[in-house]
């Protein structure tokens, strides 16, 4: 599957030690609280929010990103929060390895796991789990505080609801999908 963002310019990204590229039309707000694992594409418009981190004296990321992902155009990655006992706090956003996440999409998930499509126009709602091989459809809208069990094909709608169930070969297919993606990028 070919997608409109799979060839870049180089003038325009920057690319790390470890292989990611992040284009330079990014919003990066916060950057020493992001780890991207490496070979990880941030696409023009992506917007992570690194800067929304729980306050106190202990260095701990707010956004963690797996190896060999992609975050497509005027995507937004923010951290999830709330408010317990009168005291409003961000939490981790922690993204596995081989995942792919569509334009326009909005994550403020708690965890996604590896080997995740997300499509276009998605939203995943605060504190969601997305577990291990999933693929959710373009405009799903994934409700907070919602698990997604592995291997599981979400449709579209708000509510998104699980329409039907991906084979375990997935895994291969999803890792295979990304590293071509990188590689031709």
């Amino acid at each position: 599957m070919e997608t409109p963002y799979s060839t870049y310019i180089k003038a325009e990204f920057i690319e790390t030690d470890t292989g990611n590229k992040v284009s330079r039309r990014s919003l990066i707000s916060g950057s020493q609280n992001i780890v991207l694992g490496g070979k990880t594409i941030v696409h023009p418009k992506c917007t992570i929010r690194g800067d929304l981190r729980r306050a106190g004296p202990t260095h701990q990321a707010s956004v963690l990103i797996g190896r060999f992902c992609s975050l497509g155009p005027y995507s937004v990655l923010r951290p999830p929060h709330k408010s317990y006992k009168g005291v409003f706090s961000y939490y981790p956003l922690k993204i596995g390895d081989h995942v792919d996440i569509g334009e326009n999409s909005i994550i403020e998930a708690a965890s996604i796991g590896s080997y995740v499509v997300i499509g276009k126009n998605c939203i995943i709602g605060r504190f969601a789990i997305i577990k291990d091989c999933c693929l959710i459809e373009d405009g799903a809208v994934v409700a907070p505080n919602t698990v997604v069990p592995p291997f599981s094909v979400v449709a579209a709608g708000p509510p998104a609801k699980i329409v039907s169930h991906l084979p375990e070969s997935i895994q291969e297919v999803f890792e295979a999908r990304s590293k071509d993606n990188y590689a031709k990028f």
